[in-house]
């Protein structure tokens, strides 16, 4: 990405991404653009080089903002009615972190409201089209972002990833997709989801590129008691898998996975042996129940986060209730999309006390066994490797009226998530058709890094 100095101007970088937004409003990538403060900030770090002032490791680079994360410039809305009118009175810390070094933040992307969904369909303001064929989905939560970076509009953009959201779009779009270990970015100032899954993250062009961004934005926050330590402190170059061993999840390739997903991560496997790696195959079994414990605990964490927006405080209140019951009642029918009431509706029922032990207890405990079985795998293998999505990305409206088949897309993205472990989305091939396919990699936790260094590896190769 270039950053600007003497001879590159901030002005320019970012006047031009501006541009690009523009040429590409058929897209639906953005709610809003930033283009006053963006311009502004553009012109103060130029002015700073002129002088001869220290400036960031991002100094006038352009970026796109997930519509989730606040930040006082225009309103945060979450791409929900319920937010339409709200301005954020806090930066989301890593917001605050780019900006630090320079970064400009040029508009907000589009999204699934509240990162329910896994297409970007369900936003408030209407869908994403993807950026290689616009009568597909971009993606979702975050496809907004992605399509921004695969339209070449900004060379960065960030995310939120709580089952799937930054990996699966980014396949669907062809870039670089940062799931990292969860707490190693702060989640303050961020619209939450499930606060045991939630994790902030970017797309990129490439994992150089997206490792620089992720060495800004990670890092203990006060403000976030989940938050790590810093330990994104090495250059890429220094975070070499010590085994080169790979596992190749074969449960993840069989029925369901399109045969063109499952050629592109064989060849990906095949590339990674004549890189020096040994790849062998793995069974899994368990992770054909991750969809099933997702699908209970996110829901349970959704509704008790949901249950903030009453017409209340903040946000959507509606001008027809006469009584305290109707504010409650008719704000939350207006405010919230189909998905979302769904959501609150799953997740109250699994809490309720007729249902919390047969649901989401025992989802939880199956959800230590697949922390375990990820723990035992990784005694053998640096990282294992399966697609991020079932099949390349599907029409606008297909999967609208079936709940079910869209939260399916979601089979090989969840079970990471649901471990805390970091995960990656990297661009590996296309289909017939033209349609980019990702492949996934998953490591043990704090090992971002390493992961980033392999794809790195194979795209410099």
């Amino acid at each position: 990405m270039k950053i600007a100095d003497k001879e590159t101007k901030a002005v320019d970088l970012v006047r031009r991404a501006l541009e690009r937004a523009k040429a590409s409003d058929d897209y639906h990538v953005f709610i809003s653009l930033n283009e006053a403060n963006a311009l502004e900030r553009a012109k103060n770090i130029d002015a700073k080089i002129e002088r001869g002032e220290k400036v960031g490791k991002l100094a006038g680079v352009p970026f796109a903002l997930k519509d989730n994360y606040l930040s006082p410039e225009g309103n945060t809305t979450a791409a929900a009615k319920m937010l339409e009118d709200f301005q954020a009175p806090v930066t989301a810390t890593a917001v605050a972190k780019l900006e630090a070094e320079g970064a400009i933040m040029i508009g907000r992307t589009n999204l699934d409201a509240y990162a329910h969904g896994g297409s970007t369909e369900n936003s408030y303001f209407g869908p994403t089209s993807n950026a290689f064929d616009k009568t597909r989905v971009a993606g979702g939560s975050s496809g907004g972002s992605a399509v921004a970076v695969a339209l070449d509009i900004v060379p960065f953009a960030l995310g939120s990833d709580t089952g799937g959201s930054i990996r699966q779009p980014a396949s669907y779009n062809g870039v670089v997709g940062v799931k990292p270990t969860y707490g190693a970015v702060s989640r303050y100032g961020v619209v939450a989801m499930a606060s045991s899954t939630d994790t902030m993250g970017c797309f990129a062009k490439n994992a150089e590129d997206a490792n620089l961004v992720m060495s800004i934005i990670a890092g203990q926050d006060v403000k976030d008691s989940t938050t790590l330590k810093d330990y994104w402190t090495r250059d890429l170059e220094d975070a070499r898998p010590k085994r080169k061993t790979i596992g190749l999840i074969k449960d993840t390739l069989g029925k369901g996975i399109d045969p063109e997903v499952s050629k592109v991560v064989r060849d990906y496997a095949d590339k990674l042996k004549k890189s020096g790696y040994e790849v062998k195959e793995i069974e899994m079994p368990i992770l054909k129940y991750a969809l099933a414990i997702y699908y209970i605990v996110v829901p349970a964490e959704v509704a008790s986060n949901l249950n903030r927006y009453d017409g209340i405080r903040y946000g959507h209140r509606s001008s027809e209730a006469n009584d305290l019951d109707e504010i409650y009642q008719k704000t939350r029918n207006e405010g919230f999309m189909p998905e979302n009431k769904r959501r609150i509706m799953i997740g109250n029922f699994v809490l309720s006390s007729g249902f919390y032990d047969a649901y989401y207890l025992k989802a939880q405990k199956a959800r230590t066994l697949l922390i375990q079985a990820y723990n035992k795998a990784f005694e053998e293998f640096d990282a294992l490797l399966c697609p991020v999505a079932p099949r390349p990305a599907f029409k606008i409206g297909e999967n609208t009226d079936d709940p079910l088949q869209m939260y399916m897309e979601d089979i090989l993205t969840v079970p990471p998530s649901l471990a805390g472990l970091p995960a990656m989305s990297i661009p590996a091939g296309k289909s017939k058709t033209g349609l980019p396919i990702n492949i996934q990699l998953v490591g043990p936790r704090q090992s971002d890094q390493m992961l980033l260094n392999i794809a790195a590896e194979l795209e410099n190769r």
